[in-house]
């Protein structure tokens, strides 16, 4: 047993090392085609400040390349585009008091991501698994999404103490129907490709067996993608149409409960109260409200607040606004708390503090 333990402990140092040694993004560049893949398989891709910088680098290098008409987001394996940022580290460099860092990684990335909703061109990200916060925050300003069957999007920050941000709580009002920017940023519900494309993040769904005919197809367009871009973005969703499955299947008693329970109302209470009405009847409020009976009450606090504020507003104002909340959230118990048990002892069973709506947020200028 001692050297079955050992084996086994040695099995997993090669595959630490090996993916120590592994750039953690890599670029690939075809005659007018730029592939850009997250390469940290091993933690479900998620970004670090390191990721951000070299995924700012091959996006500036593509804009320097006339040739280059098309660029391709992805992830490597098989079971994530990017889970989001690494809380990990996050959660190791807020215990040692270095806020600083934290905020540092999100004031890049957020620059990023705003980068992203500017570039010139063309940009497709192929989202065939999880795809969560700040692997979202990528996905969201780029001209074609495409999922699979086998993705999982969604924004669980208020899980963990946090909240949805990378522009989350402005840019979700332009893409969502009614409602569903409070229900997707409140509770985190987790949803699958038929729903992305339904609720407007995704634009196409690919079956996963031809994710392979996908990225092949994209190669051969690539030199006759059109300069200007958006009849670039219309010719790419016209080749693609043959493999993929757009047809939208409808939800409207789904959509009706979203927007009678979570739309325009102004605060947390409101959603909850809303909810408990209809709890005896309802099996969708029950799950809503125990879903949100799970989250950090401050957290939630703060995301109804910023979804009020934001809606309708410019990416900019946005995501300054969501830079000084995390300046603050980071700071706050309920942070580290939720990373560790969500995330690190894996408990589920974080002691969140209590919060109450007339304290607000102490020092933070929204």
């Amino acid at each position: 047993a001692f050297s079955k333990k050992n084996r086994k402990q040695k099995t997993e140092n090669r595959k630490q090392k090996t993916a120590f040694m592994e750039p953690p993004i890599l670029v690939r560049s075809r005659p007018h085609l730029m592939t850009i893949v997250l390469n940290r398989p091993q933690v479900l891709n998620t970004l670090n400040l390191e990721m951000v910088r070299l995924l700012r680098r091959a996006l500036e290098e593509a804009l320097s390349q006339d040739r280059i008409r098309l660029v391709v987001l992805t992830g490597a394996g098989d079971r994530a585009f990017s889970a989001g940022g690494d809380l990990k580290a996050a959660a190791q460099a807020v215990k040692a008091g270095a806020y600083e860092q934290v905020e540092k990684f999100f004031r890049e990335e957020y620059a990023l991501d705003l980068f992203i909703h500017h570039y010139p061109k063309p940009l497709l990200a192929l989202a065939h698994a999880i795809i969560m916060g700040g692997g979202l925050g990528l996905a969201a300003g780029m001209d074609l999404t495409v999922v699979t069957e086998r993705t999982r999007m969604g924004m669980p920050e208020t899980h963990i103490g946090f909240f949805p941000d990378v522009g989350a709580t402005g840019w979700l009002f332009d893409r969502c129907p009614r409602g569903y920017p409070e229900f997707l940023a409140l509770t985190g519900y987790e949803m699958v490709g038929s729903e992305c494309l339904r609720l407007g993040l995704a634009h196409l769904l690919v079956r996963w067996e031809r994710r392979g005919e996908l990225l092949e197809t994209l190669e051969r367009l690539a030199e006759r993608v059109p300069v200007d871009k958006k009849e670039a973005v219309g010719h790419l969703r016209d080749c693609l149409a043959p493999l993929s499955e757009t047809a939208i299947t409808p939800n409207p008693e789904m959509d009706a409960w979203v927007a009678r329970n979570f739309a325009g109302k102004a605060s947390v209470g409101e959603i909850l109260a809303s909810l408990s009405k209809c709890a005896p009847v309802d099996k969708l409020c029950r799950e809503a409200l125990q879903r949100l009976s799970g989250v950090s009450p401050t957290a939630l606090a703060l995301t109804i607040t910023l979804l009020r504020r934001h809606e309708g507003r410019g990416l900019r104002e946005v995501f300054a606004a969501e830079a000084r909340a995390a300046q603050f959230m980071i700071r706050h118990p309920d942070y580290l708390e939720g990373i560790r048990a969500r995330i690190l002892d894996k408990d589920n069973r974080p002691r969140w503090q209590p919060f109450r709506e007339e304290d607000g947020f102490p020092g933070l200028a929204l």
